[in-house]
């Protein structure tokens, strides 16, 4: 288990990509350590399988209306974290999002595109995950870091400067096996202001003493304030 002064643990890296199936995913999960990374000067891409289309209970919205929304609001919280790029992919909707060859595919494309040292996706195997757009995603992406890395894998794509690309380390969350916290008591108020920009999600909510509340949780057992954990695995 790992408690450490880093905001990533041996090797690290530079490049960080982020495998999410939802906007909001990753400010509500990870977004201090995101935060803490953009500070360390990190270059951090945003991946998203879907734009959030179902995530409303207003009768009068639209899961058209509601998609063009959360894109918007997500790029103003990646910008609020310090986050340089962010792609959508096409085609995927919330909630139907099925652990596919195409989606593999996909994300293997933009890992050998972008070419991350280090890839931060929901962990696919967290006991009780109940939704399946998380579960779709984690292991499309563990499969899509498994192909990229292969020359004989999807070999369409390799052309235009695109070759393979093993990256390696990959950051679960949220996660049931946590071996690796980070301190993210500096960096709440980030992480609240980040949330804030999912108004769709987060209007009228006490995100500062959520924050503190979870943080607390995940944090008590190595004595931090307010904490962030992971499971870290190299592959």
């Amino acid at each position: 288990m790992a408690v450490s002064s880093s905001v990533l643990l041996p090797p690290g890296g530079q490049r960080i990509l982020v495998v999410q199936a939802h906007p909001d995913d990753a400010e509500h999960l990870c977004g201090g350590t995101i935060s803490l990374l953009a500070a360390e000067g990190k270059d951090i891409h945003y991946l998203f399988v879907t734009r959030g289309d179902k995530g409303s209970d207003d009768p009068e919205m639209t899961p058209e209306r509601l998609a063009s929304i959360r894109e918007q609001e997500q790029r103003r919280a990646a910008e609020t974290l310090g986050v340089q790029t962010v792609t959508f992919l096409e085609g995927y909707f919330d909630g139907e999002v099925e652990p596919t060859i195409a989606l593999r595919k996909e994300i293997a494309l933009v890992v050998r595109q972008w070419k991350p040292d280090v890839v931060f996706t929901l962990d696919p195997w967290r006991k009780n995950e109940v939704h399946p757009d998380h579960r779709a995603v984690g292991i499309c992406t563990v499969d899509a870091l498994a192909c990229a890395r292969g020359g004989m894998y999807y070999r369409e794509q390799l052309r235009d400067g695109i070759t393979p690309h093993n990256a390696r380390q990959i950051y679960f969350f949220p996660t049931d096996r946590a071996n690796h916290w980070v301190d993210i008591s500096s960096v709440m108020k980030q992480k609240a202001a980040a949330l804030g920009c999912h108004e769709s999600q987060t209007k009228n909510k006490d995100l500062y003493a959520w924050i503190a509340q979870r943080g607390a949780i995940a944090g008590a057992p190595h004595k931090m304030k307010c904490a962030e954990s992971f499971h870290h695995y190299v592959m």
